[in-house]
């Protein structure tokens, strides 16, 4: 087997299994959890890059309003009115979600304040035998 080959065995988290039985060597893949770690930064950056987005929807949706809707009257045509009809609604649909994007921030914001500050009834919910050996490895 190749260095390189090995190092991504190792990256991906791949090891070798062999099977006495049938004289064969496997691939099997570990599977490692994966801690994925969010800070305010990156929470704020998004909520900003989000409602930066819709801002320019909307906008680019006013413009798109304004021409359809002339080009509606210049050709009278049903299906120019319907077209600005449905483009109307979706960018009506873009700042209700800027609106719900506003409150979800405000929930993420006051949570903490709202949690408990310490727990007096904690659970554990699981066998006596699982609980025995919880309590044998914490000795």
């Amino acid at each position: 087997m190749s260095k390189s080959t090995e190092v991504l065995d190792g990256v991906l988290g791949i090891t070798d299994v062999v099977d006495n039985a049938m004289s064969t060597t496997t691939k099997e893949v570990v599977k490692k959890p994966v801690i994925v770690k969010t800070n305010d930064d990156d929470i704020d950056n998004d909520y900003k890059y989000q409602r930066e987005n819709f801002y320019n929807l909307v906008e680019r949706g006013q413009d798109a309003i304004d021409g359809i809707l002339e080009l509606a009257r210049e050709s009278e045509h049903p299906r120019t009115y319907e077209v600005a009809g449905n483009l109307i609604k979706q960018v009506a649909e873009v700042t209700e979600k800027l609106g719900d994007l506003q409150e979800k921030m405000k929930k993420l914001k006051d949570v903490p304040s709202n949690a408990p500050k310490n727990v007096t009834n904690a659970l554990f919910v699981g066998s006596t035998a699982e609980l025995q050996k919880l309590l044998k490895g914490k000795k």
